[in-house]
């Protein structure tokens, strides 16, 4: 056993989805595309007698790290740090799950494989209703575009063979879990058509295209998020709404341009990595 072990897991901003629900969590999950960002999450782990999940020094509750933790039989502590923030579409809680399988495995070595690892922490993120296609994107890293829903066992991955600065605002949270909650056929047919027009031009600017008409065709823009996306628009820029969070986000200087003050990082070239 070691004293503690540290990992790393890129944000993740979804543009568009699709929902495909199973029984078994490991093959549940979503077909859409995002990008993964060089803001992420660290997460150490450090053996402790009782469980605990603390975030940017707050002691939080975020049931995907204890589900791994469990599954794991890891008696932990997991603390994160954040360059994000947590519901605001960019995966964090995924991370943190992701982070807390991969630095677990070292600390009390369960001898896992990386995909058994993921296969754990996107099953639990599945189960909590916190997320469906982060951790599989997350563990990719680049531009993921998920062609068949599940953990690896089951799924099917592709990417945008690019890399892009990356602008991002958040203006405030959504609840992930109410929107899949929630009534999402409608979501799932414009997902499926933002994903077809993606994967017969897979560029940038096609998948910007395509997630600006997926928020607009599953009517989850908030008067805030249209108002950017028109401001971005108006000099030229290529913007779109992380799913499912109040934000903004946008390739090159869309956001500067448009005289809106963003964080500033770019799209992650590698998946989660231990540190």
């Amino acid at each position: 056993m070691r004293e503690e072990a540290t990992a790393f897991v890129p944000g993740h901003v979804t543009g568009f989805f699709s929902a495909h629900p199973d029984e078994d969590p490991t093959k549940a999950g979503s077909r859409g595309a995002g990008v993964t960002l060089t803001d992420g999450v660290e997460v150490t782990v450090e053996p402790a007698a009782k469980r605990a999940v603390v975030l940017d020094g707050e002691p939080i509750e975020v049931d995907p790290v204890l589900d791994v933790l469990e599954a794991l039989e890891a008696p932990a502590r997991v603390e994160a740090v954040s360059e994000l923030p947590l519901g605001a579409g960019f995966g964090v809680s995924g991370a943190m799950a992701l982070g807390a399988a991969f630095a677990a495995n070292r600390v009390f070595e369960r001898r896992r494989s990386q995909n058994e690892l993921v296969a754990i922490a996107h099953a639990a993120e599945v189960r909590a209703g916190t997320g469906l296609g982060d951790v599989v994107a997350q563990a990719r890293g680049g531009i993921p575009i998920r062609l068949e829903p599940g953990g690896p066992a089951v799924n099917e991955l592709d990417a945008v063979p690019a890399r892009s600065r990356v602008e991002y605002v958040p203006f405030g949270e959504l609840s992930t879990a109410d929107v899949l909650a929630g009534e999402t056929a409608k979501l799932s047919r414009a997902g499926e058509a933002a994903l077809s027009r993606t994967v017969e031009e897979p560029t940038l600017e096609s998948f910007m295209e395509a997630s600006r008409r997926f928020a607009r065709d599953a009517e989850l823009l908030t008067p805030t998020l249209e108002a950017a996306l028109e401001d971005v628009a108006a000099v030229g820029g290529q913007a779109s709404m992380a799913m499912l969070g109040e934000t903004v986000f946008a390739l090159g200087t869309g956001l500067s341009d448009a005289g809106y003050e963003p964080a500033v990082c770019a799209t992650h070239p590698a998946g989660a990595v231990l540190k």
